[in-house]
């Protein structure tokens, strides 16, 4: 090797090797071989790796890697050296009958010690997150072994393939869409339709998971406040007709109806948040003020009831699953409709129109119209306005869950949840005109949202 090479070689070991990387390297192998340790504590004989194995393991696929950082091949050489040794240990060992089945089994103990070997490489090639990140990652993932497993029995396959839709919706259709308008009669892109139903999946999608793995045995209260998340409408009609078959549940039923119309008010927050900062700025103060005083309600009603006089015997329903494909495509539909119909009334009839828009898609389905009008719809209309809209449409949503209470489970068994709706839709109406007024000062214009944010 010719004095220049060595120079060079000396040059990259000193660019990638500091004291900070040799702190991260040790460390977090170190780190690791703990956690390592602990799992296999009780194994017999242990494995092997732990708190000295791994450190070495990293620290020399850290020295290969910077002896040959150009293409890898000493990293890689060793990589293939740790491999064919873990194969002939490992095969010795399961042709082993005194070894213990627990120790001897799965992959947890090779793949262990080609990561400690791949930390030190990541170390000095990538931010100081990633190997933090990885290391992190596989404790939690050791540690987690028999709540893993006990979610792998209990979930249904079915809800893989649900998760397989979920992730066709968002990592697949969304980044193929245009992001440019396809029509003028809307500003509204493809990309942006379809991240309107990304968003509006997602927070069903976690309502439901949530609802599904604490499957809570009793209580209309937190399945109103899970159903919330999901729809406040459907979880209104669902526990009102409770009420029909168990008259005892009324008061926990209407705790659970006033609950979920509180979240309600934190999934528009959460929605319009998220396609435009300065419309949710604006309706911060109402929504946490109407989320405050329905929750409030909603604990009063609960507590002002003991739960003796509530029978356990009756589970709240599981809402169905929200993710199908079919449902997503007629959100789409709904969404581009509605979008392209706001712009037109906006134009045609002004503020007047676009609040009786509001107010009769207030009483079908609010969230179409809220993405829409959060990402622009109606052109130039100022966030007061906006925000006012918004606000009336959620108002009759709520009128229309009060009328769905009293129908599905009986005004005489629902009149709590039946008369708090009907003060929430008066009290979000009545902020929707204290912005239409300027009583509410929250600026003049709408910034135009941005998907590369």
């Amino acid at each position: 090797m010719t004095p220049d090479a060595v120079q060079g070689i000396r040059g990259t070991m000193i660019d990638l090797f500091t004291p900070w990387t040799l702190v991260l390297v040790l460390g977090l192998s170190f780190f690791y071989g703990l956690a390592f340790e602990e799992f296999y504590a009780d194994s017999t004989p242990k494995p092997p790796g732990g708190v000295r194995s791994f450190p070495l393991l990293a620290l020399v696929g850290a020295l290969l890697f910077a002896l040959e950082p150009t293409y890898g091949i000493l990293c890689a050489t060793g990589l293939l050296v740790l491999g064919i040794w873990l194969f002939g240990y490992y095969r010795v060992r399961l042709g082993s009958e005194d070894t213990d089945t627990t120790s001897r089994t799965g992959l947890m103990a090779p793949v262990g010690a080609v990561i400690a070997y791949a930390i030190g490489p990541v170390a000095l090639t990538g931010p100081a997150w990633l190997p933090v990140s990885v290391a992190v990652v596989a404790v939690l993932l050791m540690g987690a072994r028999k709540s893993l497993h006990r979610i792998a029995r209990t979930l249904p396959s079915d809800e893989l393939i649900t998760l397989a839709k979920f992730l066709i919706i968002v990592g697949i259709v969304l980044p193929l869409l245009p992001n440019e308008p396809v029509t003028d009669l809307t500003t509204i892109t493809p990309q942006q339709v379809w991240l309107a139903v990304v968003a509006i999946s997602a927070l069903s999608y976690a309502s439901y998971l949530i609802h599904f793995f604490v499957s809570p045995k009793r209580g209309g209260l937190i399945a109103g406040g899970l159903g919330g998340l999901y729809s406040s409408t459907a979880t209104t009609v669902v526990l009102s007709r409770r009420v029909r078959g168990a008259p005892g549940l009324a008061a926990e039923t209407s705790a659970g109806i006033v609950l979920a119309t509180s979240v309600m008010y934190v999934r528009l927050a959460v929605v319009v948040g998220v396609f435009n900062l300065p419309l949710v700025a604006a309706l911060a103060l109402p929504l946490a003020i109407l989320f405050a005083a329905a929750l409030a309600v909603a604990m009063i009603i609960a507590f002002r009831h003991p739960a003796a006089d509530r029978p356990e015997e009756t589970p709240p329903q599981r809402p169905a699953n929200p993710l199908q494909l079919g449902t997503a495509i007629i959100f789409a539909l709904m969404f581009t409709a509605i979008s392209i119909a706001s712009g037109w009334i906006e134009t045609s009839f002004g503020d007047a129109g676009l609040f009786a828009f509001a107010a009769l898609l207030g009483v079908t389905d609010v969230d179409p119209f809220v993405i829409s009008v959060a990402q622009g719809s109606v052109g130039e209309t100022s966030i007061p306005i906006l925000a006012a809209a918004i606000l009336i449409a959620a108002g009759s949503n709520n009128v229309l869950k009060a009328v769905y209470a009293a129908v599905f489970g009986g005004l005489a068994a629902n009149r709590t949840a039946f008369a708090a709706l009907l003060l929430l839709a008066l009290a979000t109406l009545l902020f929707a005109a204290l912005l239409f007024y300027g009583w509410l000062p929250v600026g003049t214009g709408v910034a135009p949202p941005s998907l590369d944010r």
